[in-house]
């Protein structure tokens, strides 16, 4: 069983980024599944928090959960064409002490779902960087930009539209594939 760890970058309830991570969920194929993790309970980064209570019982669940996952997806929301604070810093956490070890060569791939037009490119391309320093092997054999979210997910947060669940499938049908693959 190919297992894929999914964070959504948003806290909002109605987020669509959030919605987008449950149908992946959905979608994904026979053989795989996507545990879906949180970063509510994440808080602010403070080495100084770190240093007296060590790391926060929250951060120490997503990286076992991080460990034990055969690839991470990113469902990153964009604020200001960029990474949302509260995912970059969740992020940041899960890699202090013994977390950055299981970022090493672990594949990642990077969805979003934005209101405006372009979707979430300029958060997705921001993530690069990021993701390159923790040395994951970025997964860029497709790319899943949702642009004009509020037309296509219902007032729950749920995508409705068939398009982008069919675009959705055939994304996460790719990343677990190349998670499972073993290079020559």
């Amino acid at each position: 069983m190919t297992t894929i760890l999914g964070l959504s970058g948003s806290l909002r309830r109605g987020s669509f980024n959030a919605g987008l991570l449950r149908a992946a969920a959905l979608t994904a194929p026979e053989g795989s599944r996507i545990e879906i993790g949180t970063i509510r309970e994440v808080p602010l980064y403070d080495s100084d928090l770190e240093a007296e209570q060590g790391l926060p019982a929250a951060v120490v669940a997503l990286q076992q959960s991080l460990k034990a996952a055969d690839g991470l997806l990113l469902v990153t929301p964009e604020y200001n064409n960029g990474i949302p604070g509260v995912f970059k810093n969740a992020i940041d956490w899960m890699s202090r002490g013994e977390g950055l070890k299981h970022f090493v060569g672990k594949p990642v791939a990077v969805i979003g779902a934005s209101p405006g037009g372009f979707g979430t490119i300029m958060a997705q391309n921001h993530w690069l960087p990021v993701l390159r320093t923790l040395r994951c092997a970025v997964w860029a054999e497709d790319r899943l930009l949702v642009s004009r979210a509020s037309g296509l997910f219902d007032s729950e947060g749920e995508l409705t539209d068939e398009k982008s669940r069919a675009a959705l499938s055939g994304f996460i049908a790719g990343f677990v594939r190349s998670t499972s693959e073993k290079p020559d």
